[in-house]
């Protein structure tokens, strides 16, 4: 599998976004947070639709650090 199409659990993209679990839950809720999807019971997410959201983040809040 291309790493650009690993999924990730709802816990693997927590750690990547340094946000609590209930933080990506109610995200998920709010249809804010990084796109998801259900495969089977698990929340799945997409590693590129992650690292997108991300970068559409940093982009609206007009900040970029080094």
């Amino acid at each position: 599998m291309n790493d650009d199409h690993e999924l990730l659990t709802i816990t693997e993209a927590a750690a990547i976004t340094r946000a609590p679990l209930a933080t990506l839950r109610y995200w998920r809720h709010l249809g804010t947070g990084p796109r998801s999807f259900r495969l089977g019971r698990r929340v799945v997410y997409r590693r590129t639709d992650l690292e997108t959201w991300i970068d559409a983040q940093q982009k609206s809040t007009g900040t970029t650090r080094r």
